[in-house]
């Protein structure tokens, strides 16, 4: 018998592991099952090697759960350990300096298991007392075992063990511990950590129904998948083994679009498959839909630094040795590794997209629109996928054709590039609501794309900063003859006086519409254009969309919206309206110019005497009057205007038809414009 105390001259390992790792002590069970997959791992090298000449048969490891004694068993048959060897890894914790460590890392929960050989005191997280039992694979090794209590001290025996491998045995006593001795919680861990390991992990038999009850068959139960589909090599597998695969470990979902499997080995090994989900309205980046493994241990489902952010959007697996875990294993690091393999999957993932968008246009075009909004995400927040991307990504036009960046620009530049040498790329953001506008542009034989995803505001400033010469512009931004400017253009043909008159006519008969600001403008468009139509600012609009999703963005959102409503000095109906307007009240608002003309150039005057002096008491008086004399014509101007235009009807139902189109008409104007509507038949 050999007594003695661990090799760490402080007492505090012990409650070091179970006070700062507790609230992850599931990790215990990974890491003596790893452990076992090792040892048995081993075996087989040294097999290769010519070192060890016995049977490989049946290697595996077994876990079990005996509740009545309270003992939680992990046994494998490898390569086994001698005293000695206990001695060395066990005892000694196969470092030196253990007091420094400890007091280093004594704060940091993560820092401790795993670290230099402590993977096997996570056991102590959960047990009072853990037993060794092992016999070495060495020819006339003895058995041995070693017992300790959660303290420094240990005891070992020479033991009688007819079999070569070693059994942990943990002892759980602590009532918030004996969950772990539950058969359902066990193997449900066992399912979550070790369900691709490539060492058989059995727990129990497999059960049947017999007589009205679940009974043991003498077939072992093996949790595991020993050669998982990501191991294997793409060419022997079909689409039935990834479909089949995916829904082995996403059960419940849609079948995925398509996928990629991994496979390098140089400057890193990396192995897995990543699935390709169907995503249409919302970005949900589920964490838990990338699995990251070890040599096929499982670590994480928070793959956060090792897949790029926009990849999250993906499922599946990533296998990798090299990628460098802290020492419990479940919190990766970032250093130059990491970042490789990010970088080699970015690369990948777009290789494959431009792949099947090369290959197969009519596959691409058809999925185009359940992994636009992963493409476009992409693109937004990765540098190194948006260059590849921006060969395959696709717009959809209004017909709904498909057209890659580059053939789209070809195809309208010819008729789409404005006097400043820009191509405008016109869209809408809704077919229906923008009919009219589209169709004035098809009309005019320009394309429109349709730009209706949720983050199709953020992607088209993208592609005006990627694409030269460009500019977006939405269908609705101006009227179609200004909309792509070809020449400078040209002022409406129209007086002063008109212009006043109809400003405040049709003005006066807007709706009041909550947060809405409408100015009125004037083009000679032709005879057979619109007579009414209101557009948007296409710069405070898109501030506006941007400002809804950018929460730093808010004072956009603050401000009213913006409106034109652009009046067709030559349509029929707006002539008729400006002459009868000016045969009913236009002697009176003449005489009201001249009046106002009159006070305002007898301010000029005044201020033009006074220079930059300050007015004197006369000055102030007759600038007083002046001004109020202003404001009282401007007020009975509108007065007469307003009080005219109530009772036109044509004025009416041209700005309510304006705003009927543009969806703005709603309520009491609704309802008001469809009786005057009846009345008017």
């Amino acid at each position: 018998m050999q007594k003695g105390s661990i090799g760490v001259t402080t007492e505090n390992i012990f409650p070091v592991i179970k006070k700062f790792l507790y609230s992850d002590h599931e990790i215990f069970l990974r890491e003596l099952v790893s452990n076992a997959v090792d040892a048995t791992q081993k075996l087989k090298t040294l097999a290769a090697h010519g070192e060890f000449n016995g049977s490989l048969d049946g290697l595996k490891v077994s876990v079990s759960v005996d509740k009545e004694k309270g003992t939680l068993t992990v046994s494998d048959n490898g390569i086994g350990m001698t005293a000695e060897d206990i001695d060395k890894y066990i005892n000694q914790i196969a470092f030196s300096g253990a007091e420094e460590f400890l007091n280093k890392y004594k704060d940091n929960a993560n820092a401790i298991i795993g670290h230099f050989g402590l993977g096997f005191y996570s056991a102590f997280m959960v047990a009072k007392k853990v037993e060794i039992r092992s016999l070495s694979y060495k020819e006339g090794a003895k058995a041995v075992s070693w017992v300790c209590d959660g303290s420094p001290e240990y005891e070992m025996n020479e033991i009688d063990k007819a079999d070569r491998g070693t059994d942990i045995i943990l002892y759980i006593e602590d009532e918030e511990d004996k969950e772990f001795l539950e058969k359902s919680r066990i193997e449900a861990m066992l399912r979550k950590y070790c369900k691709f390991l490539p060492v058989p992990v059995v727990f129990g038999k497999e059960q049947e129904w017999k007589d009205g009850k679940y009974v043991d068959t003498d077939r072992d139960n093996v949790i595991n998948n020993i050669a998982p589909l990501w191991a294997r090599k793409p060419s022997e597998l079909k689409d039935e083994d990834y479909l089949k695969f995916y829904h082995d470990i996403l059960p419940g979902q849609d079948d995925p679009l398509f996928w990629i499997h991994l496979n390098v080995d140089y400057p890193f090994t990396l192995t897995g498959i990543l699935y390709f989900p169907k995503i249409r309205n919302n970005i949900e980046i589920n964490k838990n839909r990338i699995q990251l493994y070890c040599n096929q241990v499982f670590v994480t489902d928070s793959v956060e630094g090792v897949v790029p952010e926009f990849l999250m959007l993906l499922q599946g697996v990533i296998d990798s040795p090299d990628i460098p875990l802290n020492v419990s294993r479940s919190y990766l690091q970032s250093d130059s590794n990491v970042k490789k393999i990010a970088s080699y999957i970015t690369k990948k993932v777009a290789a494959r997209l431009e792949d099947i968008a090369k290959n197969d246009p009519k596959n691409f075009e058809e999925k185009w629109n359940d992994i636009k909004l992963f493409i476009e995400y992409g693109m937004l927040t990765d540098e190194k996928f948006c260059e590849p991307a921006m060969k395959f990504a696709l717009v959809e036009d209004t017909e709904g054709k498909f057209f890659k960046l580059e053939d789209y620009r070809k195809l309208i530049e010819s008729a789409q590039t404005d006097k400043d040498g820009n191509v405008v790329y016109l869209y809408a953001t809704d077919k229906e609501q923008q009919y009219s506008y589209i169709k004035a542009a098809t009309d005019r034989g320009y394309s429109v794309l349709l730009m209706n995803g949720q983050l199709d505001v953020h992607f088209i400033g993208l592609l005006e900063q990627k694409i030269e010469k460009s500019r977006f512009v939405r269908v609705d931004a101006d009227v179609i003859d200004n909309i792509i400017p070809k020449a400078d253009k040209k002022e409406a043909d129209i007086t002063p006086l008109q212009r006043t008159m109809l400003t405040t006519v049709f003005k006066s008969q807007i709706p009041a519409i909550d947060k809405s600001e409408f100015y009125i403008s004037f083009e000679a468009a032709s005879p057979e254009s619109q007579p009414v139509v209101i557009t948007q600012s296409e710069y405070m609009r898109r501030m506006k969309d941007m400002a809804a999703l950018q929460p730093g963005m808010s004072f956009y959102g603050e401000l009213p919206d913006s409106y034109n409503l652009t009046l067709n000095i030559n349509h029929p109906v707006v002539k008729r309206i400006m002459e009868d307007a000016q045969a009913a009240v236009g002697s009176r608002v003449e005489e009201l110019e001249n009046d106002l003309a009159a006070a305002n150039a007898a301010i000029k005057a005044i201020n033009d005497a006074k220079g930059d002096k300050e007015p004197d008491e006369e000055q102030k008086e007759q600038l007083s009057e002046n001004e109020a004399r202003a404001a009282d014509v401007r007020k009975q101007e509108e007065t007469v205007l307003t009080e005219y235009a109530s009772g036109q009807d044509r004025v009416k139902q041209l700005v309510d038809i304006a705003l009927l189109s543009n969806g703005m008409l709603k309520g009491e104007a609704l309802s008001k414009f469809l009786q005057r509507s009846i009345s008017l038949l």
